[in-house]
């Protein structure tokens, strides 16, 4: 999202995480004020949607009720939902969080886990790539998804940049 996010700004919740904890005092867990923080985000996510052109949102795609809401809240803007879709596996997801000092707790990972594999049987396996080419988004049976490009361990590395080339 980093490299992407010249491109287009980007919704992490990570960074609302972040503010809502700055907030709270030390002894509090996240889990209290998590309902207070997916608000948050939701909000600012919505405010984006109607100020910002394109824009990049990140999800842990375990949640078909956020996909839905963009697609028309996107629509109602005729603009598009294109999902970029990470799957490199659960050892590497878990390893990455832990070298972003995040730590999902068991169950919760499992449940995102779980969302990701339903999304990821949605989606038609890949054709295949020849070396050197640019990534492509695949059809999509999502109905909220114009398109989505399927990345693994090894494509990611060659994604320098999203591009958006009918906006204006």
């Amino acid at each position: 999202m980093e490299r992407w996010s010249r491109a287009a700004p980007a919704i992490d919740p990570r960074a609302v995480h972040l503010a809502c904890e700055a907030l709270m005092p030390d002894w509090l867990p996240y889990g209290v004020y998590r309902p207070w923080a997916r608000l948050r985000h939701f909000q600012w996510l919505r405010r984006q949607m109607r100020r910002m052109s394109p824009l990049l949102v990140h999800d842990c795609g375990s949640r078909p009720w956020l996909r839905r809401w963009l697609a028309r809240a996107a629509g109602r803007q005729w603009r598009e939902v294109h999902v970029v879709l990470l799957d490199v596996g659960a050892d590497e997801a878990l390893a990455g969080q832990r070298a972003r000092g995040r730590c999902a707790r068991p169950r919760v990972f499992a449940r995102h886990q779980r969302g990701l594999d339903r999304l990821l049987a949605a989606v038609p396996a890949p054709d295949a790539a020849c070396p050197g080419t640019a990534v492509r988004p695949v059809p999509t049976p999502l109905a909220e998804a114009a398109s989505i490009v399927l990345l693994d361990r090894v494509s990611r590395q060659h994604v320098a940049a999203a591009r958006f080339d009918r906006w204006s």
